[in-house]
């Protein structure tokens, strides 16, 4: 009998360490998920937080536009008055229609690039209003990059007005420094 007490203790003593084995395995798996789904939610909460910030730095743009929009209008009239351009006769915001008329005229007079570089090749004023348009529209477009999470608000400035009018500048300020006129 004593040999049937010692067997079923150590039966019990083994049944007893497969359950507490049992259990640290349970436990230790509940840990990794719990530590998962703790380092996924942590990530989510930065993920979150950057984009905050973006959209903070967005809004803070925005409401800055209207000074910025004047900077970059104060340094197209004297470009616009060198050229003999026009505004659009619209309803929109002073610089866009200022760059619309831009536009609009190279559009139907490609001289209208000719006329710019001769104007930044021979007067300092017009050419230092286009570096300081594209210096300070470039640096709005790069802003506008790094704080738009998803592009939308960078990509309709760049593929916009302001973004065709940086390109056309570019042009006629790199054949301005081409020529030797």
């Amino acid at each position: 009998m004593e040999n049937v007490l010692l067997l079923v203790g150590i039966c019990l003593v083994i049944v007893l360490q497969l359950g507490i084995l049992y259990l640290f395995y349970t436990t230790n798996s509940r840990v990794r998920e719990i530590t998962k789904t703790l380092t996924h939610q942590y990530n989510l909460i930065v993920k979150i937080q950057s984009i905050l910030k973006n959209k903070s730095a967005t809004n803070a743009v925005a409401e800055n536009a209207e000074m910025i929009y004047q900077d970059l209008l104060q340094n197209l009239i004297p470009i616009m008055a060198a050229i003999d351009v026009m505004p659009r006769n619209t309803n929109e915001h002073p610089l866009w229609r200022a760059l619309g008329g831009i536009m609009d005229e190279y559009a139907k007079n490609p001289f209208a690039l000719e006329k710019l570089r001769r104007c930044i090749k021979l007067d300092t004023e017009v050419a230092r209003s286009v570096d300081n348009y594209m210096n300070r529209a470039d640096g709005f477009l790069n802003h506008l990059t790094t704080t738009d999470p998803d592009g939308i608000l960078a990509a309709t400035f760049t593929d916009g007005l302001l973004g065709q009018s940086l390109t056309f500048f570019a042009q006629a300020k790199q054949l301005a420094m081409q020529t030797n006129e």
